[in-house]
């Protein structure tokens, strides 16, 4: 039988290998998984809804014989609809129970996925915290005084502190960096559409939204992508297609890359010298491992090129005309008093933006795109912070802010939108460190379908300077 000190020092292919060679079995993985959430989530309150039971039946009609079967894992709450099991949006208004699975939820179980519970996210997940009325805030592994990030913060809370390897996630405007980076975890944002939001939305914020996983290791990372980013029939467009296989990139070193190293926050804020220290502490790392590394600029700003205002009218308008379709359902009007201020305000530029605002916002998305695909015609990636300050106190975020909000969460995400804007891949690494003990992420942008490419140099990157032992005081077994 798996003992804590085992599975807490495992990722997700590791638990699987163990299944595999007989050394333990789905059931206890899941047991201990849950041990571990029943001393852990009280102090994080990373998961908000449990259903044992399916994961149960899911056990013993079999998990399969694939790189990641037998492993626990856990849906955030939102989007990935599991069938019968309530989804929130964390919002009391949006709640309900889907009478189907999402795609994802359905390709993950076919990889033996073993999931068992939904993880917490702010209202409509439009915000860099996770906090919301019905479940209360999630709290950052490393120090419970602040954020773990948002919208995904439950989920990379969860991973953080070792309840499961690996948790799906999903990214409208950094919603999967900004919460791997506070927590000390990888986070990819795949290429828009990569993984398919079937069957019921075709694509989400015009391509801005994509889902993937937070993950302990860059190869559970592509083990998961692997299994879930097929496309869908349906979808009005694909990515780029994908390799053979992402996970066997990741064990392949990369040719010599350009490297642009690029300081400035395309949304204009002060940063953080703990994040700029550990963005040129990354750069000299990728100089030692033979990639040239220079100072460049792709001349993005969110103020002077409308990103900004671009960002807020479409996350306003697909998050209110999604409040809509769930009015209609319900059969009664949305009002203000239905949602916090802080995320009223965003639903209300959306509310209050024309048709004509909406077209010239995906226009003013599609021109950073082409801007950007130029600038990668002379660098293969674009080396940034993650966030433009460590993770924040909790205290710092005021949800009963009305108009200027949208202001609050640039602020702190000043550089993950940019890539949703143009809808490159873009991950997070956790390679430093405050005296502090607060993670604090490193971003690394590659073209346009380019996962292949931040695969192996994130790889590279994780076997000379790994960190999958660094674990949070609390997450130690008991």
């Amino acid at each position: 039988m798996i003992q804590e000190r085992d599975y807490i020092r495992h990722d997700a292919l590791g638990l699987a290998d163990l299944v595999r060679r007989k050394e333990t079995t789905p059931g206890e993985l899941l047991d201990v998984a849950l041990r571990r959430l029943e001393r852990l989530n009280p102090q994080i309150n990373a998961v908000i809804t449990m259903f044992e039971d399916k994961a149960r039946a899911q056990i013993d009609a079999g998990v399969g014989t694939g790189p990641l079967a037998g492993v626990p894992f856990l849906l955030k709450d939102l989007r990935a609809s599991y069938k019968g099991v309530r989804s929130t949006a964390g919002n009391a208004f949006m709640a309900g129970v889907p009478d189907f699975d999402s795609t994802v939820t359905s390709r993950y179980r076919d990889a033996g996925l073993v999931m068992f519970g939904k993880t917490n996210v702010p209202e409509m997940g439009l915000a860099a915290d996770t906090y919301n009325t019905m479940f209360g805030a999630t709290m950052n592994p490393w120090s419970l005084d602040h954020t773990a990030g948002g919208s995904s913060g439950g989920s990379a809370a969860a991973v953080a502190s070792r309840i499961v390897p690996a948790a799906h996630a999903s990214d409208g405007a950094g919603s999967t960096r900004i919460p791997a980076s506070c927590c000390g975890l990888f986070g990819l944002k795949t290429s828009k559409n990569r993984v398919t939001y079937a069957p019921d939305v075709g694509e989400e914020l015009i391509g801005m939204s994509t889902q993937h996983a937070c993950t302990l290791t860059v190869r559970d990372s592509a083990a998961i992508l692997d299994a879930s980013c097929m496309p869908d029939y349906g979808d009005p467009y694909w990515a780029p297609p994908a390799p053979d296989s992402y996970l066997a990139l990741v064990g392949r070193d990369p040719r010599p890359l350009r490297i642009a190293l690029c300081l400035r926050s395309p949304f204009p804020t002060d940063v953080d010298p703990e994040c700029i220290a550990a963005t040129e502490q990354a750069a000299r790392l990728c100089e030692s491992l033979g990639h040239t590394v220079e100072e460049a600029d792709h001349g993005l700003d969110a103020q002077k090129d409308g990103i900004g205002w671009a960002t807020t009218i479409i996350l306003g308008v697909g998050m209110y005309a999604n409040v809509q379709v769930k009015a209609r359902m319900k059969g009664k009007p949305v009002s203000e008093e239905d949602f916090l201020p802080a995320i009223w305000s965003f639903l209300e530029a959306g509310r209050e933006a024309s048709g004509a605002d909406f077209y010239l916002a995906s226009r003013t998305m599609h021109a950073a795109g082409r801007r950007m695909a130029q600038f990668h015609e002379k660098y293969d990636i674009v080396l940034s912070p993650t966030l433009t300050k460590p993770p924040l106190p909790r205290s710092a975020f005021d949800y009963s802010v009305g108009k200027g909000y949208p202001d609050t969460v640039w602020n702190f995400c000043g550089y993950t939108p940019l890539y949703n804007a143009t809808g490159q891949p873009a991950m997070t690494m956790p390679l430093h460190w405050t005296q502090d003990g607060l993670p604090v992420g490193v971003q690394f942008a590659a073209r346009f379908g380019g996962e292949d490419i931040l695969f192996q140099l994130a790889g590279q990157i994780e076997r000379a300077a790994p960190w999958i032992d660094r674990i949070p005081e609390i997450a130690a077994p008991a």
